[in-house]
């Protein structure tokens, strides 16, 4: 990452602590990091060799389930909270090609993401890409400002990949997807990633504590039982909670399976 592009959002970025956008940044094998994020992502893949499967696991869901909303569940609206630093196959990109006339609202309040913003405010000529400043413990805010490119009056995915983790606080992390299904109508969607010390995750103990004590933001994990209580009243379409590398692959692309929940809800 270029001094010039860290320095443009001002002193609200700390380049001497890791952090996860650029962390992750670096396990999917971007260059958008600083050397304290390559140390603490090295040390942590030394505690749990399979982090880099999951981050690839986790954005190649990504892909799929934004493929069957804009595809087969013919959704037009994508709201994507905690988007993190712009890669390949951004939900733009990927429901755009489905559909040239989607509308996307990338949300996420990290400096490092503002920085990179333009490289999301791309859109096809028939549809919307925007970007929202705001924090995903505000979801009023959120709705209030995606509404100057959504239509909350017609079904929207929420797409919530890897950031309800950083919600330390689960009777919060809860009202905030309550809050914001309660913002959108019948036929909507919620997409959620999560990680657990579940499906094999039980190593990834240590390593969360060693990356409390060394990174931003703190993260927590959850088991299936909680992810699934976020989800209450919604629809889980098929194969429900899962590993997210083992949602829908149709057994072409299935990897290694990874301590990273996957779902995708309707909302009846």
């Amino acid at each position: 990452m270029s001094d010039d592009s860290a320095q443009q959002p001002g002193e609200r970025i700390a380049s001497h602590i890791a952090h996860n956008a650029r962390v992750w940044n670096y396990w999917l094998g971007g260059k958008d990091h600083y050397e304290v994020d390559e140390q603490v992502g090295d040390m942590v893949t030394s505690m749990y060799p399979s982090i880099g499967e999951v981050a690839r696991a986790d954005r190649a869901f990504l892909g799929r389930a934004v493929t069957f909303l804009a595809g087969e569940a013919g959704i037009r609206q994508f709201l994507d909270i905690g988007t993190g630093l712009p890669t390949v196959e951004n939900t733009h990109e990927v429901a755009q090609r489905i559909a040239p006339d989607s509308r996307i609202v990338y949300v996420d309040n990290d400096p490092i993401v503002l920085t990179h913003a333009r490289a999301l405010l791309t859109s096809s000529a028939e549809g919307a890409t925007s970007y929202v400043d705001a924090d995903a413990h505000d979801p009023r805010a959120i709705v209030e400002a995606a509404s100057d490119t959504l239509d909350f009056d017609r079904p929207v995915a929420i797409m919530l990949l890897g950031i309800l983790n950083f919600v330390l606080d689960t009777e919060e992390a809860t009202s905030i997807v309550r809050r914001l299904v309660d913002a959108v109508p019948s036929g909507s969607y919620v997409v959620l990633t999560h990680p657990t010390l579940e499906l094999g995750g039980e190593g990834n103990a240590d390593a969360m504590k060693f990356w409390n004590e060394n990174a931003t933001p703190p993260i927590t994990a959850r088991s299936g039982a909680d992810v699934k209580a976020f989800l209450d009243g919604l629809e889980l379409v098929e194969p429900g909670l899962v590993s997210c590398a083992r949602w829908r692959t149709d057994g072409t692309e299935e990897g290694p399976l990874v301590a990273q929940f996957g779902v995708v809800a309707r909302k009846p």
